[in-house]
């Protein structure tokens, strides 16, 4: 079990890294940026500043930490022996960078091994999760949480909005890359979006996160996210008060993440049972 003291260097360690990483990603969205490949769809795409921002937190992990495994999304996993692995998203909002819309972010988090669940596939973290970053590079904000220290940005603790009501709750949500996925997630929004007060859709999964730690939303829930994801981003919600779950109340997976404060989370599950989801 990681102390409390390992978690705070840690998070110093992961936060000196997205601020590095940052600044290399922003000077290269300045010069612009194109498409360098696809993924699993047309519009599931990468650029080569993923792969270079995600190359250069390698070396800075390993530079720092040459037993620590990395779980990263562009390159293949590195198996450590330290017990720990760091999970990363180089750029989570890929589409937004490319556009250049503000809402992207660097997500670094370290998780008590295994890290993404080879059992329960990308979607999944099978230890605790210690130590999290987010870094919007556009805007400088940079939130981040430790297991048991709380959640902060710019030195202020953060906490989910409590005592909201499912009927005034401004719910975030995404949408993935398959269309058979995105029908069924329309589908789904049909019968959210009557029963709350709104639906967001802001582009990156840690940004949702946080923004529900800050107090910016109220709710989020996704169907089809990879641990470099919502790995950070959990924890910081979770450690700002949020509930997180997912499917049958279980742990968020790749199939689905629920967040919420847990009065509210309560009420969301059950409308997402309604609505047909696994929840």
């Amino acid at each position: 079990m990681t102390s409390a003291a390992a978690s705070a260097d840690l998070l110093a360690l992961a936060h000196a890294i997205a601020v590095h990483a940052g600044e290399s990603a922003l000077d290269a969205r300045r010069r612009g940026v194109s498409v360098a490949a696809t993924k699993s769809t047309p519009t599931d795409i990468v650029t080569a500043v993923d792969r270079d921002t995600e190359e250069l937190i390698r070396s800075l992990i390993l530079d720092a930490r040459p037993d620590d495994g990395i779980v990263g999304e562009e390159d293949d996993v590195h198996i450590g022996t330290s017990g720990l692995d760091w999970i990363v998203d180089p750029i989570d909002g890929t589409v937004n960078f490319l556009y250049d819309l503000p809402s992207w972010a660097i997500s670094i988090a370290v998780a008590e091994r295994g890290g993404a669940d080879a059992a329960g596939g990308a979607g999944s973290i099978d230890g605790a999760t210690v130590a999290g970053v987010v870094l919007n590079p556009s805007s400088g904000e940079l939130f981040e949480a430790s297991l048991g220290g709380g959640a902060h940005a710019a030195g202020r603790a953060l906490a989910v909005n409590e005592g909201v009501p499912l009927h005034q709750a401004l719910v975030a949500t995404g949408f993935g890359y398959a269309s058979d996925l995105r029908r069924r997630q329309a589908e789904v929004l049909l019968g959210v979006l009557p029963e709350v007060r709104d639906i967001r859709r802001i582009g990156s999964a840690a940004l949702d996160l946080c923004a529900l730690a800050a107090g910016r939303i109220d709710a989020y829930y996704e169907r089809g996210l990879n641990a470099w994801d919502h790995a950070a981003g959990g924890l910081i919600a979770r450690e700002a008060g949020a509930r997180i779950t997912g499917p049958h109340g279980g742990r968020e997976n790749s199939e689905l993440l629920v967040a919420a404060a847990p009065d509210l989370h309560e009420e969301l599950v059950a409308l997402l049972r309604r609505a047909g989801v696994d929840a």
